[in-house]
């Protein structure tokens, strides 16, 4: 599969209106979902592989509008992997303990250590989001905060953590039939929130302050991806798949054992 289109490269102008939301990469539903399976096969090694050596780590970010599929994105690609190594962090509405300190504290002390996968549902960036829509912060403060996030990242990086971004890119309208599903299912009325249809007459501000953020930080390092997320064997293929590129780049290696093997022969184990 071809990442290219959906990765935004550094100062690229992005109008989100003008990316599409709904894709099937001119694949099958089957042949998607035996893309899917290989990438997670193969995700569960590279797992394995950079939990034993601990040395590195990866962050995932995960960015959406309400009813986005940042939950499925994360049970799908995530899920089947080994619990052990993975990290999810859900972030909300900051406390009052988290608001006496930078807006990076937060999320600073929440990514992954070494060996570790960590993954941010929602993140560092409902700062310059949520918080700019409804003008919590003065705009000089939210313009610094581009920069503060780019060296934060940066300093994950220098620390052995690569960082990949992903926004989960729907439509208004297929925002109306996620939310009237939730209304129309008992199950799923925990997951509805009366709030969420202000946020709705937002959309637009929204989306600017989103092409904004994709513009101003995603670097060579720490890249953003767009990710057309209606159709969602595809999303979930294009995840695991730039996920599996992401892990297969890093390279990690089994360590070498601190002892020789070969003094070792498993027949002499009784």
């Amino acid at each position: 599969m071809d990442l290219s289109p959906y990765r935004i490269a550094p100062g690229e102008p992005v109008r989100l209106a003008d990316r599409p939301t709904e894709v099937d990469g001119g694949k099958t539903e089957d042949e998607l979902d035996d893309l899917h399976d290989a990438n997670l096969e193969a995700l569960d090694e590279l797992q394995e592989r950079l939990f034993a050596e601990g040395t590195q780590s990866l962050l995932v970010v995960l960015q959406a509008m309400d009813a986005g599929g940042k939950d499925s994105t994360i049970g799908k690609v995530f899920g089947p992997l080994n619990p052990q190594g993975i990290r999810v962090w859900s972030f909300k509405k900051p406390t009052e303990k988290e608001l006496s300190h930078d807006f990076l504290w937060r999320v600073h002390r929440r990514a992954p250590g070494h060996g570790y996968i960590g993954v941010f549902n929602r993140s560092h960036y409902e700062d310059v989001l949520v918080v700019k829509v409804h003008g919590l912060a003065p705009p000089d403060v939210i313009e610094r905060r581009y920069d503060h996030i780019r060296h934060f990242e940066q300093i994950l990086e220098d620390g052995g953590t690569t960082v990949v971004k992903f926004m989960l890119h729907i439509s208004k309208d297929y925002q109306a039939e996620r939310l009237r599903r939730r209304l129309r299912r008992p199950d799923k009325h925990w997951k509805f929130n009366p709030a969420d249809l202000d946020e709705r007459e937002r959309w637009d501000d929204y989306m600017r302050c989103f092409e904004t953020a994709l513009e101003r930080t995603s670097t060579e390092s720490a890249p953003w991806y767009v990710v057309p997320a209606e159709n969602r064997d595809f999303r979930d293929a294009l995840v695991s798949s730039i996920v599996r590129e992401t892990l297969e780049r890093m390279d990690p290696q089994f360590p070498a054992p601190a002892f020789d093997p070969a003094e070792y022969p498993p027949e002499s184990i009784e």
